[in-house]
């Protein structure tokens, strides 16, 4: 546990960030920004995690930012900076990190929450989950990585689209726009969450975290310097002793079995 706003379990690999502020929607005040940022140091200290999940208590994942946070303030550009801040150092972080991780959403994903979920590596959604960049409707602009990431997702001019409007989108329209991984029946969330993390869990260590480092690196790279950097990624999966494993695996016809901490 970080401060009662945000929950940590590690078990097996898998660190489990909960929002827990059920009572607001999650929505994020200074206790939910700091416990995150405080949580993601925690977890990235722990060289046995290689799986993390976040999701929120109660009825939703995160319902944006905490007005409150800003009423009565003598400067309002000097609060939002106190209230992003360290969770934009927390994301960088995850970001960079070798771990996957995975968004567990269910009912409202609004604001932060979208722009948090989105910005992970996967995200995988309950039946009942609700979407909406929301910002325009209270006069604001996206934050939290939401302008990086709904671009990414589904092109500009969609991007625009949902950013200026902020319609609802409901799990199965988030799905086929690419926002979420897979969409699933609320009373299966858990169940098929733990069985994502197992598949994650079974693939090799370092490995996974170079696949994330290339990927997330993609865009900003031209072809050429990304060809140079996947040579020079495959050689260093290829000093690992799971590639190892993975060569003798599959000349023996037989499951590889790895092992090896992540790099």
């Amino acid at each position: 546990m970080t401060n009662d706003a945000v929950l940590i379990e590690i078990e097996k690999g898998v660190a489990a960030i909960r929002f827990n502020r059920p009572e607001r929607l999650n929505a994020l005040s200074m206790e939910v920004a700091c416990g995150f940022a405080d949580a993601i140091d925690s977890v990235l200290a722990d060289s046995s995690v290689r799986v993390i999940t976040v999701s929120g208590a109660g009825r939703a994942f995160l319902a944006g930012g905490d007005l409150a946070h800003f009423r009565g303030a003598a400067d309002r550009g000097a609060a939002a900076a106190e209230l992003i801040d360290p969770i934009h150092s927390a994301l960088k972080k995850l970001a960079a990190a070798p771990p996957i991780t995975i968004a567990v959403l269910h009912g409202a994903v609004v604001g932060a929450g979208m722009s948090i979920a989105m910005g992970l590596d996967m995200a995988i959604a309950a039946d009942t989950t609700v979407m909406n960049v929301a910002y325009g409707k209270v006069a604001a602009s996206p934050d939290c990585g939401g302008s990086w990431a709904l671009v990414r997702h589904v092109g500009l001019r969609r991007a625009m689209e949902m950013a200026l409007l902020s319609d609802d989108i409901p799990a199965e329209q988030a799905l086929a726009l690419g926002l979420v991984s897979k969409v699933v029946a609320a009373a299966d969330l858990q169940t098929e969450t733990d069985k994502l993390t197992a598949r994650l869990l079974a693939g090799g260590s370092f490995a996974n975290g170079q696949i994330k480092k290339l990927m997330r690196g993609a865009l900003d790279h031209d072809y050429h310097d990304q060809l140079a950097l996947e040579a020079a990624s495959f050689a260093a999966c290829a000093r690992t002793d799971d590639f190892a494993e993975a060569v003798t695996a599959f000349l023996d016809k037989r499951r590889p079995v790895f092992g090896s901490p992540a790099g």
